[in-house]
């Protein structure tokens, strides 16, 4: 890849992503609220939707938390830390990987159950299916740079892209140099985890900023109310069960004996 390209691709293209998925992921919050969510369709083979969302979901958080930690923590601090870029690089590879295959699982869960279910297909958009897909190659590319990594367990392909995130995120566009000569499937990998960022705002995951995290530190108790009035929720309190049995009416003029109402009818 030609250097222009490379700055291009690398230290220019990371912006127009993180301002998209900012900028754009505010603008839908406040002009498209009841868009802000993602369609449900747990009736429908729920046993699967049970396994892949979980699998899915617990193995992705473990990847994303991973890349944050592994490229924006300084190296320095890593030194100091006395943990070797060898040593970084493996438990890199084994708790990416586990967690990689976890979440393969579940997502190829998914993606069956949303592509070859007739009635599911039916209700999903466009967008839903092409984030899955998007999302499913970005995690096979994920996978596939272990096995590149393995030819580099001195850590020095890792201090590279570290070096370059860090450089992104101090707004140094020319770090993009950082990666001008790294195997095709880690520079694969970058640009379309960059451009899963692009199209963010516009798809279902826009459903992760409103994730109940606080409701893991809640303290008190839930409280739920009815929505009956306190006159009618009282009257009704105030019946026994002989108000509630049902008692036979006067006969009328015809001669025919009518139920009488039960009471708080």
């Amino acid at each position: 890849m030609s250097f222009y390209l490379n700055s291009v691709l690398y230290g220019w293209y990371p912006y127009l992503c993180l301002t998209v998925f900012l900028l754009g992921s505010l603008l839908r919050f406040d002009a498209g609220q009841y868009t802000w969510r993602s369609g449900s369709s747990q009736l429908l083979r729920r046993r699967q939707l049970m396994w892949g969302s979980n699998l899915f979901h617990v193995g992705i958080l473990v990847i994303f938390g991973g890349h944050v930690v592994g490229l924006l923590t300084p190296v320095a601090i890593f030194d100091l830390l006395g943990i070797s870029h060898g040593f970084k690089q493996l438990l890199a590879m084994a708790v990416g990987g586990i967690a990689g295959i976890a979440c393969f699982v579940g997502l190829t869960l998914l993606v069956h159950r949303r592509l070859f279910d007739a009635r599911i297909r039916r209700t999903s958009s466009v967008g839903d299916i092409v984030i899955l897909l998007m999302l499913y190659a970005q995690l096979t590319l994920g996978l596939l740079t272990i096995a590149v990594s393995a030819r580099h367990l001195d850590g020095s392909e890792m201090v590279k892209f570290m070096g370059w995130a860090q450089g992104i995120v101090t707004l140094n566009p020319a770090a993009a140099v950082l990666v001008l000569d790294v195997d095709p499937i880690f520079k694969l990998h970058l640009f379309l985890g960059m451009t899963i960022f692009l199209v963010f705002p516009f798809t279902r995951l826009v459903h992760v900023w409103s994730a109940p995290i606080w409701y893991l530190g809640r303290t008190g108790f839930q409280v739920v109310r009815t929505k009956q009035p306190v006159a009618n929720r009282r009257r009704d309190q105030s019946l026994t069960v002989a108000d509630l049995a049902p008692r036979p009416r006067p006969a009328s003029p015809t001669g025919k004996t009518v139920p009488q109402p039960v009471a708080g009818e």
